[in-house]
């Protein structure tokens, strides 16, 4: 699996256990649900800036972002 991919798979398992959808992590984010939805399937790469969006929104350090560790 590559990078991309692992990124989208980790906030998803994130936002999962944090019990937020998609709609919600967006607009906690301020990044656009159609782009979260890319990004959470690896269809596009992010910035580290929306990266840091990202990880404010799920109240994470964003270098949990890039453990990959607990992924399959």
């Amino acid at each position: 699996m590559n990078l991309v991919k692992k990124f989208g798979k980790k906030i998803k398992l994130l936002r999962f256990k944090k019990d937020i959808s998609q709609e919600q992590l967006s607009e906690l984010s301020g990044i656009s649900r159609s782009v979260m939805g890319k990004i959470e399937r690896g269809e596009i790469a992010t910035t580290i800036v929306s990266a840091q969006k990202i990880a404010i929104a799920l109240n994470v350090d964003i270098r949990t972002l890039f453990d990959f560790s607990d992924l399959e």
